[in-house]
């Protein structure tokens, strides 16, 4: 997208990798060549995205450009987050203990379980009849 010196991070959440880069700008963000608000629409996502920059008074300082793939918009969201985190601790290691305290650099390890023989989903068992 934009040429000159930048800083990367990567997130990832379920199956959602995120490659976030930080320009210096006026704090466009998009995502996959799209604007922000078009590409997830709600309110809460997009609010998750930001919280970073919130976090750390950076909302207008950074120009953000993100690639992602895999995974659902839920799981997208969070992997943008963790990502744009890491790329603004790159950018200053003095943000570390506002996104540490704010819980954004901490990577969220849940996945999907398994599904295992015999059951119909990764839990899920047959209803049992007595008789």
């Amino acid at each position: 997208m934009a040429a000159g010196k930048y800083y990367e991070g990567i997130g990832r959440r379920k199956a959602a990798v995120a490659r976030v880069r930080l320009y210096a700008g006026n704090g466009t963000i998009t995502i996959n060549e799209r604007p922000l608000k078009d590409y997830f629409g709600i309110a809460p996502l997009i609010h998750k995205v930001q919280t970073p920059l919130q976090v750390t008074k950076n909302e207008g300082r950074f120009n953000v450009s993100v690639q992602v793939k895999g995974g659902g918009l839920a799981g997208q969201a969070d992997a943008v987050s963790l990502g744009l985190a890491r790329a603004l601790l790159a950018a200053d290691m003095s943000f570390k203990p506002m996104l540490r305290q704010a819980g954004l650099l901490t990577r969220d390890p849940r996945e999907k379980e398994r599904k295992k023989p015999g059951l119909k989903k990764a839990r899920k068992a047959k209803q049992y009849t007595k008789r």
